[in-house]
């Protein structure tokens, strides 16, 4: 059980070079960021694969790259192209860091990316895994990812006793994972063995029921000796779920225009434009002028799941007149005011929205 950087010398000879020889034979080589070492493509996936699945990933990948094919392209963009298209995906800050990370790139890097994991890390948006990622995958740097599949495969190879949740522990643990790293013939060995480490958490070293026996490492596993690789990592501070209920107003004018206002940068679908959103149905009924209440209809409530949180979203729709205007909202102190409009069908399809409204709208009310 490893509860200090004393790794078995097995581990230490070996680990590296089982992984690499696996990744060969057995790991992923179809991806469409794989087989390539430009800094901007390994980049685009790095960001769009975090907390995201990778079947998810390859449509957006792919259109990502068809509207902006370079690094200065993104930059150019508009930041509502950019949400438009990052639409659907999640984590929306994820979106807003990428395009100003490419516009650092461009300012200051003079459209190269550093090719070094301490340089990556001064830009918007990337942190130590994603940078090490792109050094190691571009640049055959030896630096060391830990992302949440590397902490299962080493913890589970090491029996790793450390909390998880405590940050001693994890720089514990990635100084362990820097010093089992490739030692010789970077060049072939260091995107190998890094894509390796991927591959073995995504398709063996799994959550739940890892197939232990189809595992390169399985020899060394300490967590398989103890018949309980399931066990790591450990992580003792859980994060709380929480819900919320939110009612939505759906303002419509005769010729379908739909009033969308766009969200602050912080909170929930930051930067995306959206229906207005009300903490409750009287807050919403308060707010709309007097002459549309009977025109006000109520559609089924909705749950829409975040990661830590579960939406009740209850969609309103409200009727008005060509000439009619939504009435200025009463802000609370330090809320900030909302920029909104009107937006015609065949306008509001191109604006980022978030995902449950985009569907809402499209489905008329589901």
């Amino acid at each position: 059980m490893v509860i200090s950087d004393d790794v078995p010398e097995v581990v230490v000879k070996h680990f590296a070079r089982n992984l690499v020889s696996w990744q060969k034979k057995h790991g992923r080589h179809s991806l469409p960021w794989q087989n390539t070492r430009d800094p901007y493509r390994v980049w685009l996936s790095e960001i769009m694969l975090q907390q995201t699945q990778v079947t998810t990933v390859r449509d957006y990948y792919a259109r990502f790259l068809q509207r902006f094919p370079t690094v200065a392209d993104l930059a150019a963009a508009q930041t509502d192209d950019v949400l438009a298209l990052w639409s659907g995906l999640g984590y929306y800050s994820r979106a807003r860091n990428m395009h100003r990370c490419a516009q650092q790139v461009m300012a200051q890097h003079s459209g190269e990316f550093p090719r070094n994991a301490q340089q990556l890390q001064t830009l918007p948006g990337i942190g130590p895994s994603t940078a090490a990622a792109v050094a190691s995958f571009c640049f055959a740097e030896r630096v060391a990812i830990l992302d949440g599949n590397v902490k299962r495969v080493l913890t589970r190879v090491l029996a790793f006793s450390g909390d998880l949740s405590k940050g001693p522990k994890v720089r514990l643990l990635w100084r362990i994972a820097t010093n089992l790293l490739p030692q010789t013939d970077l060049d072939e060995t260091m995107p190998r063995y890094t894509q390796g480490l991927m591959d073995l958490g995504a398709t063996l070293c799994t959550l739940r029921k890892p197939k232990c026996a189809g595992c390169p490492v399985q020899s060394m596993c300490q967590g398989f000796t103890e018949s309980q690789p399931e066990k790591y990592p450990i992580k003792t501070r859980k994060v709380k779920r929480s819900a919320q209920s939110l009612s939505l107003l759906w303002a419509q004018r005769p010729d379908g225009s739909v009033w969308l206002e766009r969200r602050p940068d912080s909170g929930i679908w930051g930067g995306l434009y959206c229906l207005p959103v009300f903490e409750s149905e009287d807050a919403l009924r308060v707010f709309l002028p007097e002459k549309t209440h009977t025109q006000l209809e109520s559609l089924r409530p909705f749950k829409h799941v975040l990661t830590h949180k579960d939406l009740r979203l209850s969609p309103f729709i409200a009727g008005f007149t060509a000439a009619q205007e939504l009435p200025s909202k009463v802000l609370q102190a330090g809320e900030p005011e909302l920029a909104g409009a009107w937006f015609s069908p065949g306008e509001w399809p191109a604006l980022g929205l978030p995902a449950p409204i985009r569907k809402l709208l499209e489905d008329d009310g589901l």
